[in-house]
């Protein structure tokens, strides 16, 4: 009986934490209700109360997930000594796009959350050293002394070559509106951009 109880309990909270992602990637943590999420998830909100005690639980819960899987997907790609340098590139952006593909609102989140709450992040995400004290951090510094790419401060690089992933995910209702392009046409677009990205980032590093 126990034990058929703590997996009841297990779901249930799994379900909980699921539905609180979806809401929370869509309206962020001001604009959700916990009423919206116990609608997410089919139960009551009496139900919800019972497993998370505040919003705020939940929502940490909720980001630290997040946040540790998608750093954590994009640590393995940063940190394998196999690939070089220019491999990594084209892996990082080709994951990142698909990784937003199948979480298309992950980088509003990202966004919203770190503005909002930087320290936190920092305590309960290793973003720092992930970066900075990885393989491709390694193989840049070579790279750059080796005179293989252009001296440059290394966030500059990292800012140009997020931004071109992620821009077009946060700019695509604009870019749609603008174009006239269908949710297919656009998809396809990003596609395209596994390709190009690499191609531009080297144009910009030599």
């Amino acid at each position: 009986m126990d034990s058929f109880k703590n997996t009841a309990d297990s779901s249930t909270e799994e379900k909980i934490k699921a539905a609180a992602r979806t809401v929370f990637h869509k309206k962020g943590f001001a604009a959700s209700r916990t009423r919206d999420i116990a609608e997410e998830a089919g139960i009551n909100l009496a139900l919800l109360n019972y497993y998370f005690r505040s919003k705020e639980k939940l929502f940490v819960l909720v980001m630290i997930e997040t946040l540790t899987e998608f750093f954590g997907s994009v640590s393995v790609i940063i940190n394998n000594p196999e690939t070089t340098f220019e491999e990594k590139i084209e892996q990082f952006a080709a994951g990142y796009i698909d990784l937003i593909f199948r979480e298309p609102d992950i980088p509003l989140f990202i966004m919203s959350e770190i503005r909002n709450n930087p320290e936190q992040l920092l305590q309960k995400v290793d973003i720092r050293n992930t970066v900075f004290n990885s393989v491709f951090m390694q193989q840049f510094t070579e790279a750059m002394q080796q005179g293989k790419i252009k001296d440059q401060n290394f966030l500059h690089f990292m800012m140009n070559f997020v931004g071109l992933i992620v821009f077009p995910f946060i700019g695509k209702p604009l870019l749609k509106a603008i174009s006239g392009l269908t949710e297919e046409q656009f998809n396809m677009l990003i596609e395209e951009r596994k390709k190009l990205i690499p191609v531009w980032i080297k144009a910009m590093m030599n």
